[in-house]
């Protein structure tokens, strides 16, 4: 989700984020496993702790008028899909007040709960109850952009919410990565009854069950703020976390694809914590890679507020280019693995 803040690997915004610290919520796991095997080991963890299921009617409307709104304006909920406030056409709105929720027939310019992996397309079908209230899958919406998506299977494109020949539907750029971490969760929750192939379109090079979009998008659009503090209300509510919410990489763990954000900074065999030293944190613009095993890497760097900060490298001296003193999170990626350093520019 672009528009809104990022949060990418290292965020003080999260009580109990710290750098290399895995949330107590996932002290069971074990993440020296990869594939199927953590795969298995999440299912487990977000079903049993999946203590309280929501009724759909009132639990979720209540749910979705705290976990949607806007960290903007906590009188308006964010509505999933759409892209433009300021003209005359309510279907795109972005935002809505949160109290214009529709519980009558005639719902134009008012806000509905959309299943984000329709009901239709599980096996069995999703109802209302179990999956079909799970509030992980749950968004607001405009209804009119509700009837729009329908039961569209998610594809690639780009700009903004769009309807696709072949009855396909591009969430536009801003909810991509929303849209990805939400799918995952559904399929490691509930598995065969919500297959990822089956709401996502296109080729499935990387994993045989997780289409290539899903990854591409988690890895494009990072977790922003709304996201995490949508997870925590959910967690609040129905005892559960979406774990790709909490660290993107997971999934790239899991399914392979290009590396996404990683929150914990869960390492691999090809990049260990000795691989890349980083110095000095503290600098006035310019750090130094000791790049000890002579790796070919890549780097980024994010201030705070989630925004791609211009820098210049040479020789493994990289150079911020904006001198704004503050946080910045520095990302080294080698191979499909990525480390993060905070660096602070006084």
């Amino acid at each position: 989700m672009k528009q809104i803040n990022k949060i990418t690997l290292l965020t003080l915004l999260l009580p109990f984020y710290c750098i290399s610290q895995i949330p107590e919520y996932y002290s069971t796991i074990n993440f020296d496993l990869t594939g199927d095997d953590l795969k298995e080991e999440l299912t487990t963890l977000i079903t049993t702790t999946h203590t309280n299921e929501l009724v759909y009617t009132p639990d979720v409307w209540n749910t979705l008028k705290q976990g949607d709104l806007d960290p903007e304006n906590n009188e308006n909920v964010l509505l999933i899909y759409g892209y433009e406030d300021n003209d005359s056409d309510p279907d795109n709105d972005r935002t809505r007040d949160k109290d214009l929720s529709c519980h009558t027939t005639s719902c134009a310019g008012k806000w509905v709960r959309e299943h984000v992996y329709p009901r239709s397309l599980g096996n069995p079908n999703l109802g209302y109850e179990q999956a079909g209230s799970d509030a992980h899958s749950l968004r607001a919406v405009d209804y009119n952009m509700n009837g729009s998506r329908s039961n569209r299977r998610f594809a690639n494109g780009s700009g903004n919410a769009t309807t696709l020949s072949g009855w396909l539907f591009y969430p536009g750029d801003e909810w991509k990565g929303d849209i990805a971490r939400m799918m995952m969760y559904m399929y490691v929750r509930y598995q065969s009854q919500c297959l990822a192939t089956t709401v996502g379109s296109g080729n499935t090079t990387y994993s045989n069950d997780m289409p290539d979009i899903f990854l591409e998008w988690n890895a494009e659009d990072p977790v922003s703020t709304y996201e995490v503090n949508r997870n925590n209300v959910i967690n609040n509510m129905q005892g559960n976390r979406n774990p790709f919410i909490d660290n993107p990489y997971l999934a790239t763990i899991i399914w392979n694809g290009p590396s996404a954000d990683n929150t914990w900074l869960l390492n691999n065999d090809n990049f260990t914590k000795n691989d890349i030293a980083v110095y000095p944190t503290i600098t006035t613009g310019i750090v130094y890679i000791d790049n000890i095993n002579n790796q070919n890497y890549t780097h980024t760097i994010y201030n705070m507020m989630g925004q791609k900060v211009n820098s210049t490298v040479t020789d493994n001296q990289i150079e911020i280019t904006d001198r704004t003193r503050g946080i910045y999170i520095l990302n080294i990626t080698i191979g499909n693995t990525t480390k993060s350093f905070r660096i602070m520019l006084k």
